[in-house]
């Protein structure tokens, strides 16, 4: 990895992003979701109010080759807030050189640093191998939760 640095995205790194999102779509065989496009992936990370930050991995010719997307959330139990990471992805190519873990390791001290009482992410059931390397990381799977979201028409219809 001696040819490898993490830094915070640049406006720049929006269309290396916005590509690396679209591939971890294709991933999970949800590119039918996909509605966000660049100038939104803009202004949610560089915007006059910030939606969220990135993390980049690149390699010595500063293109970035990976990318953590993550915010901020509250817990009401811990009385303090936490760091979510809402996507990271390795590029096919450049899997297997601990460029996941690198960034994990930068978010968990990220966390530290910010004072944040956890830092969470969810994975998709079926993605074994994400599975395993999480839980070889330390991270706990909470078997009891379920994620709830209301998206579109029925976000509409409950906002009435």
């Amino acid at each position: 990895m001696t040819n490898f640095t993490l830094r915070p995205a640049r406006p720049a790194d929006v269309p290396a992003i916005f590509g690396m999102m679209t591939e971890l779509a294709v991933f999970e065989k949800l590119e039918h979701m996909i509605v966000a496009t660049e100038a939104m992936f803009q202004d949610a990370l560089f915007g006059p109010h910030p939606a969220c930050e990135c993390l980049v991995g690149v390699e010595q010719d500063d293109v970035p080759v990976t990318f953590a997307l993550f915010f901020h959330n509250f817990s009401t139990f811990l009385g303090r807030k936490g760091l979510y990471l809402e996507d990271l992805y390795v590029k096919q190519d450049h899997r297997g050189k601990g460029y996941g873990k690198a960034m994990l390791v930068q978010l968990a001290r990220l966390a530290n640093e910010r004072g944040c009482g956890r830092f969470e992410w969810s994975v998709l059931d079926w993605n074994e191998n994400a599975i395993g390397f999480y839980q070889g990381l330390g991270a706990e799977l909470l078997p009891d939760w379920r994620i709830c979201r209301v998206t579109g028409t029925a976000l509409t219809q409950l906002a009435r």
